[in-house]
């Protein structure tokens, strides 16, 4: 499995395309916005996208997920039921943040804890890590040791949950029970900012590193 980070939206969310290298199918991870790039990398590197998959449903991670879908035809999965209500409320956070083209959407398939989602030869697998938003879910590639946290997990940090049904409780929960038992060498891609590893995290990270209590 290939991999591109390409960050887009004022934010600078890290927006991923995964394809597999034998089919060369692909799935575009979180398409916050700045569809044209998306659009321009997929079409550079010969990609056939086969469907948009969510983390969760804050606008600079869904915000273009219905022009993708307009554009390329395909179906979206993720992120879990729970993230409803931030579907709703994306034509209200595109006025809030100022954001161009993003659009609400119906997803084709809620995510639950141990789905898999599928495109070409790759199967990623499916944990529900609820608390920086009540729906977010992680994805995770075994054989490369590779997760995209959306916002779950950050470099030194990890997600906020002063926003409408985040949990600070639950967040830890979800890191420490989901994601760092699969491994301290997986690597991870963040929502934002630069890419780590569980283990790194596991102990030094201030907000759920082992020195915490």
């Amino acid at each position: 499995m290939q991999y591109q980070i390409i960050p887009v939206t004022p934010f600078q969310q890290n927006c991923t395309i995964f394809w597999c290298d034998e089919t060369m199918q692909a799935a575009v991870v979180d398409p916050g916005g700045d569809i044209e790039k998306l659009i321009a990398f997929i079409g550079e590197k010969k990609l056939t996208l086969a469907k948009v998959l969510l983390t969760h449903a804050h606008i600079d991670h869904a915000g273009a997920t219905q022009a993708m879908v307009d554009h390329f035809g395909v179906k979206i999965e993720g992120p879990h039921s729970e993230d409803q209500f931030w579907i709703d409320l994306i034509p209200e956070q595109k006025e809030r943040f100022g954001f161009s083209h993003a659009e609400a959407f119906q997803t084709d398939r809620w995510l639950e804890q141990g789905d898999k989602v599928h495109f070409g030869n790759i199967e990623l697998e499916v944990y529900f890590c609820p608390g920086h938003t009540p729906g977010h879910v992680v994805f995770f590639h075994r054989p490369s040791k590779l997760a995209q946290v959306g916002d779950v997990l950050f470099r030194g940090s990890v997600g906020r949950t002063d926003f409408p049904r985040g949990d600070s409780a639950t967040l830890i929960k979800s890191i420490k029970e989901n994601l760092f038992p699969l491994g301290d060498d997986v690597r991870f891609i963040p929502g934002h900012g630069p890419m780590g590893t569980f283990g790194e995290e596991r102990i030094h990270n201030p907000y759920v590193g082992e020195g915490v209590r």
